[in-house]
């Protein structure tokens, strides 16, 4: 039974986000498909393009957060 990939199969490929059995899968078929390689490359290609985003929270913020986390943390009992 051959199974049908979508354009979403796709993206969660591209961004890691499917299992060992269906990267297997869409990887197989993006090999023996020509259509879904073709399409495969045309989303690649979208992705490569995307500005890699990079987060750097301000100091105060790191600061509050581990504030929180030691008045918020479970002391084990002695």
């Amino acid at each position: 039974m051959k199974q049908k990939f979508t354009q979403n199969h796709l993206v969660r490929f591209i961004y890691k986000e499917t299992s060992a059995a269906e990267s297997i899968a869409i990887s197989n078929a993006i090999d023996t498909n020509y259509d879904m390689r073709e399409e495969y490359n045309n989303l690649m290609h979208s992705y490569k393009q995307l500005p890699k985003a990079t987060f750097q929270p301000k100091q105060s913020t790191i600061e509050n957060i581990l504030k929180y986390s030691e008045k918020t943390s479970v002391q084990p009992h002695l």
